[in-house]
């Protein structure tokens, strides 16, 4: 089985590293050409995680499309949900006989999908060969090698069984779910509860509000989630509560950073300009806030955080507002 991934950032040059441990060939793509020389020539990703040493000889590394889809049986999207339909354009190999998983954890806006959906409705993909990589996982600690689990979901568990061979190693641990959407929709709601979690410590709210914010967060993820696809799960899983408390709690979460600066006074704008990496839960929380509606789920937190984002309400008085429902 070949195997390639898409995208040039952090969390990309993360499964790279992860691929080449156990893969004798990996496809890499990724749109910036002096990065890719550079990785050729000193081994490692000038922009993201570059500290970490690349295992080149076992990676066709192209700007090159279409070559690495004709290539690879297995396609890792790794890239920002915001630039999904961009990394596509001139596209002209099929990608319907290939097995596609996602490691986004984001929604295609415009089109306000998941990911899955969104290759199976557009690109015709089979639900049987889409999947998702989840965490808890953060790229910078498999960039040290630290202790890390990761959730493969895909209905077909050859695929997500495959995909595991390729991922596994002494510091990484698999597990395999066939809970796509649920799976799915964890990873965007987690990053809009980051972002909440962001806002109220660049507020000045303390440890012990945060524990309570979480807690409501994933009874309200619960929730979204029995509404949109009602399957036997438990949210408690690592794939569910243990990624929302890592993007929650972590330094190097993205969303919680976007949040915090939020907080403290920076414009959306401002905020997105001075981020070099693309927070996921601003784009997530539009989708989520459609579907509250069409669903009639109660959404407190993500609908605060909608509320700053995109009505541009003051986040002081949303989220003293929002300490009055949570319990």
């Amino acid at each position: 089985m070949k195997i390639a991934v898409v995208g040039g950032g952090s969390w990309a040059t993360a499964l790279v590293k992860m691929l080449t441990e156990n893969c004798d060939y990996v496809g890499w793509w990724m749109r910036d050409e002096d990065s890719v020389l550079h990785i050729k020539k000193y081994h490692h990703n000038p922009r993201y995680l570059s500290s970490v040493e690349l295992h080149t000889e076992r990676i066709d590394i192209t700007t090159d499309f279409n070559h690495i889809v004709e290539q690879a049986d297995y396609l890792v999207f790794a890239v920002p949900s915001a630039f999904l339909k961009n990394a596509l354009e001139g596209l002209t190999v099929s990608l319907k006989d290939k097995v596609i998983f996602s490691a986004i954890k984001g929604i295609v806006p415009n089109d306000n999908l998941i990911v899955g959906e969104f290759f199976n409705q557009k690109y015709e993909v089979p639900l049987q060969n889409i999947g998702v990589i989840t965490g808890p996982c953060h790229a910078e600690e498999v960039a040290l090698e630290r202790l890390s689990y990761l959730t493969v979901a895909c209905m077909d568990e050859d695929h997500a069984e495959n995909l595991t061979a390729m991922l596994k190693g002494p510091f990484i641990k698999v597990t395999i779910t066939d809970d796509i959407y649920g799976t799915e929709y964890a990873a965007v709601l987690k990053n809009i509860y980051a972002l909440a979690a962001g806002i109220c410590h660049g507020l000045g709210y303390g440890d012990n509000f945060q524990a309570v914010l979480v807690s409501n967060a994933i009874r309200e993820m619960k929730r979204f989630i029995k509404a949109v696809h009602p399957i036997k799960r438990d949210i408690n899983d690592s794939a569910y509560l243990g990624d929302l408390l890592v993007t929650a709690y972590s330094q190097f979460s993205r969303n919680r950073t976007f949040g915090n600066m939020i907080g403290k006074g920076y414009t959306v704008r401002s905020a997105m300009l001075e981020m070099s990496m693309v927070a996921e839960g601003y784009y997530a929380s539009e989708l989520v806030r459609m579907l509250c509606k069409e669903n009639e789920v109660k959404m407190p937190i993500s609908n605060a955080v909608y509320k700053i984002l995109y009505e541009g309400k003051n986040p002081k008085k949303v989220i003293k507002k929002l300490t009055e429902r949570l319990n």
